[in-house]
């Protein structure tokens, strides 16, 4: 009797230690069972709200029902704020877009120091690098030209994504790219399920790469096209949304200014996080589907929906 007695006093013990410690309740992993993932998060308002500040604490991280501990939260900012920018426009946009190159121009120039810009054309499934990323923001503007208003052979604008995030050299600093496109895939066509779309998600997510990009026509036939709009349009709201940028455009036309759009993604870059945190360890390198969340009232955290994990050594 007096042994039943000990051993229930010592399972209540063990069973009120765990309610009141709140890495149980979260069911979080054991740090020596983990690995840690980074990946840039963008902290937006809702409804047009200012920006809320967000701490570490604030930050919750699901893969699938288990919750994964954040281990460090950095604002990209200060000595933190370094970035390559990579500016590429598609070759086989309509000439008109020439039209807006001042307003591409006045955004280079107004990039912080220490942002470092680069500019390429996309053309026959790779990207021709005008220039490299500088932060000479005056030498980055020049080198943008008007299109040629041809796609090339093997025209994807997604492959030519993909090829440029390979051939990128890693960096410490934020790696993002701005892309100008009808993303009409002239390589695979139209319809659901483009794999060149997927190959572009794919190499961003593993460099840990943000995509932004601003619909803008095609030359001849593609630009008057409303079922290869349609799903150009869809293409780049996918290459977007999945690696934790945003796609703009306006119905099935050229808008009329670049402004708004490039205002915006400058506010984006100005509210840039670095988070790390304690991923599940496994034998193989690969992508994991994540989510995150937070509490913080009109906040909104917007990353890519997976992160790049190395293999356990």
């Amino acid at each position: 009797m007096q042994n039943h007695q000990v051993l229930r006093s010592a399972f209540l013990l063990l069973l009120a230690a765990r309610l009141s410690d709140p890495s149980a309740a979260a069911q979080q992993p054991a740090l020596s069972s983990t690995i840690p993932a980074k990946m840039v998060v963008t902290v937006e308002g809702r409804h047009g709200s200012a920006v809320p500040l967000i701490n570490r604490d604030d930050v919750m991280v699901y893969e699938g029902h288990d919750r994964d501990q954040v281990t460090d939260w950095i604002p990209l900012q200060g000595d933190r704020a370094g970035l390559e920018l990579f500016i590429v426009l598609d070759d086989g946009l309509s000439t008109s877009v020439g039209s807006q190159l001042s307003d591409l121009q006045k955004f280079i120039s107004s990039q912080p120091a220490t942002t470092a810009i680069g500019i390429g054309y996309m053309r026959n499934g790779t990207v021709a690098v005008a220039q490299d990323p500088t932060t000479d923001h005056a030498r980055a503007a020049k080198a943008l030209r008007i299109p040629i208003g041809s796609r090339g052979i093997s025209a994807s604008p997604y492959l030519s994504i993909a090829d440029l995030i390979k051939k990128w050299p890693a960096r410490q600093d934020r790696q993002e790219i701005l892309m100008i496109s009808d993303g009409v895939d002239s390589l695979y066509g139209g319809g659901p399920g483009d794999p060149y779309v997927d190959e572009a998600i794919e190499a961003a997510q593993k460099a840990g790469v943000i995509v932004f990009s601003i619909y803008s026509s095609g030359a001849g036939h593609s630009g008057h096209s409303f079922w290869r709009t349609n799903w150009g349009q869809n293409y780049e709201s996918q290459l977007c949304d999945q690696t934790g940028g945003e796609s703009y455009y306006q119905g099935f036309g050229s808008p009329i200014s670049f402004t708004p759009y490039l205002q915006d993604v400058g506010e984006k870059l100005k509210h840039q996080y670095l988070l790390t945190f304690a991923a599940k360890s496994e034998k193989k390198a690969g992508l994991r589907k994540v989510k995150l969340n937070t509490e913080v009232p009109n906040a909104e955290l917007v990353a890519a929906d997976k992160a790049f994990t190395p293999a356990t050594e």
